[in-house]
């Protein structure tokens, strides 16, 4: 049950919110003023705070950045009368959640108090999770706090645990083999093998050996017996890498694994029985593939019990500032070992090259680039522009109104501005997780605004 502190020196108002709080399942402490306020919080840890801006004594503002100070992770909502919006906004940059203005329905309320107790358990488990993977092998790459991060995260929790077989798809550079290691770590096979093969590095007529074994004597060269890699990897995680490439011979041995948990080694009649997971990964449309014959269509969905795909970085630039501090701090070990030195900052202008760059090779591209710039440091202690690749030497657009070509034949004006409206608030929902009031900060909005554009648009309110 959640610990609510609700601070409000209009009395009626007050004792009616807490009742309808406590009914929604809220433990309700209730407070006059600032100073009572400040002793409660003194004396416990409270999960949720609402409170006015104008209080007698010491304000809001002084009770919410207090109730900050001493509990980072509370959840604070400010209340506001007419007059005092600017003020609650300086709010909510202080670490407030969110606001609410007088006079308001209950159900406003209860709206603004879920999306920001939603918001805190997303951040939480992204943390804790992302926590739990660096600190057992080191995912630091997989920084992320943007929407398919925090997703993909979640994904992971979710299916370490199971044995279903997993599809992850997705450009290169995107961090597949990661993720099937994050699956393998976090799951009950952990302390058993992770054994990775990329089917399409090897020849066609060694990776039958390379993934079933072989006997004695088996075919020319085979001088002794060896364990395949299905082999090695039992009671733990086989990872299939670009099993698109597999030839059709050796698809249907690997769906008899899948189906029998069984297999022979090459020249060898002994049935060997396996428990392995198979988490296969491919940059490849394998949809596609089994309409074209090229896949076997049972295979597909024998691989793609579980289908994770990754987004590529140009989807989630937000990231980028968190990717390139780790792999700064990756390459500043031996750096940051001689006396004086320090872990370098990125200048402005070099960040903003990263950011607006496409990305083609994502990640394991981005990870290159900061390498470059590292060794091009020389005694400096800040990453410029001139220090990254030549690619990301383009000029980069500065914010503002995007420059469009006007067609011989004309254009429709509102057709176009309707279009273009209805994509920003499009990403400035995405981006504040459909949270309209933070949506319509970003856009300069007012709420109410923003709602009736979206019933406009057809969106829902």
């Amino acid at each position: 049950m959640p610990h609510l502190l609700l601070i409000d020196d209009e009395e009626a108002l007050r004792s009616v919110v807490a009742e309808r709080l406590t009914d929604e399942g809220f433990e309700v402490t209730q407070a006059a003023d600032g100073e009572a306020a400040l002793k409660a919080l003194d004396g416990f840890a409270f999960d949720v705070i609402i409170s006015d801006l104008r209080l007698p004594g010491v304000d809001g503002r002084e009770v919410i950045d207090q109730a900050l100070a001493r509990y980072p992770d509370i959840v604070a909502i400010v209340v506001t009368g007419y007059g005092t919006v600017k003020d609650a906004v300086d709010v909510i940059k202080a670490g407030a959640a969110d606001f609410i203005a007088k006079p308001f329905q209950f159900d406003e309320l209860m709206h603004v108090l879920s999306n920001a107790l939603e918001q805190k358990r997303l951040k939480s488990e992204n943390a804790y999770l992302h926590q739990q993977l660096d600190e057992r092998f080191g995912l630091g790459a997989m920084a992320g706090k943007s929407a398919p991060m925090r997703a993909l995260f979640q994904l992971i929790e979710t299916v370490a645990p199971t044995a279903a077989t997993i599809l992850i798809t997705g450009e290169t550079g995107t961090g597949k083999e990661m993720v099937a290691r994050a699956i393998h770590h976090t799951s009950p096979r952990h302390r058993e093998r992770f054994v990775a093969i990329n089917v399409s590095a090897i020849p066609e007529t060694l990776l039958d050996a390379e993934l079933f074994g072989h006997v004695k004597g088996a075919f020319t060269g085979a001088v002794g017996m060896r364990q395949g890699r299905l082999e090695q990897a039992d009671k733990g995680t086989l990872f299939l890498d670009e099993v698109g490439t597999m030839p059709m011979a050796l698809q249907m041995k690997l769906l008899r694994v899948l189906q029998e948990r069984e297999f022979e080694r090459i020249g060898d009649t002994r049935t060997i029985k396996v428990d392995v997971r198979v988490v296969a990964a491919t940059n490849a449309d394998l949809a596609r593939m089994v309409k074209e014959g090229t896949f076997r269509e049972d295979l597909y969905y024998r691989l793609n019990v579980i289908a994770v795909q990754l987004a590529p970085l140009r989807e989630r630039a937000e990231d980028i500032p968190l990717l390139v501090q780790h792999f700064i701090e990756k390459f500043s070990k031996d750096r940051i070992a001689a006396p004086g030195s320090r872990i370098p900052t990125v200048s402005q202008e070099a960040m903003r090259r990263l950011m607006s760059f496409d990305w083609p090779g994502n990640v394991r591209q981005l990870e290159n680039a900061i390498e470059r710039a590292m060794a091009m440091l020389g005694g400096r202690d800040q990453i410029e522009a001139g220090d990254l690749p030549p690619d990301l030497h383009a000029v980069v657009e500065e914010p503002g109104v995007p420059s469009l070509a006007l067609p011989e034949e004309g254009l429709d004006l509102p057709a176009l501005v309707a279009q273009v409206e209805r994509d920003l608030i499009a990403r400035a929902l995405a981006r504040t997780d459909n949270n309209k009031g933070a949506a319509a900060r970003l856009l300069g909005l007012k709420r109410t605004t923003l709602v009736e554009k979206l019933k406009r648009f057809g969106d829902g309110t």
